[in-house]
C-alpha cells in the first residue's frame, strides 16, 4: 500500500504540462515577433511603446490561457 503524501506520477504529469505549456508559450511568442513587420523588443524597450507593450503582454496572456486548457 502506496501512502505517499505526494504522488510522484501526478506530480511527474504537472511538471512535464507545465514545462511543455512554457515552451509552447514562448514558441507562439517568438512566431507572433517574427511575423509582425516591426522588431517587438526594440519597440517596446527603446522606443518606449507603452501600447505596444500592454498589446504583448495582453497576447502572452491570451496564449498562455488557450495552452492551459488545452493542456488541463
Amino acid at each position: 500500500m502506496n501512502t505517499s503524501i505526494v504522488h510522484l506520477a501526478a506530480l511527474l504529469n504537472a511538471v512535464l504540462f507545465a514545462i511543455l505549456g512554457v515552451v509552447i508559450l514562448v514558441v507562439s511568442f517568438m512566431l507572433w515577433d517574427k511575423i509582425t513587420p516591426y522588431d517587438l523588443w526594440k519597440e517596446i524597450i527603446e522606443k518606449h511603446n507603452t501600447a505596444l507593450a500592454v498589446f504583448a503582454g495582453f497576447m502572452a496572456l491570451g496564449i498562455a490561457i488557450i495552452v492551459a486548457a488545452a493542456v488541463h
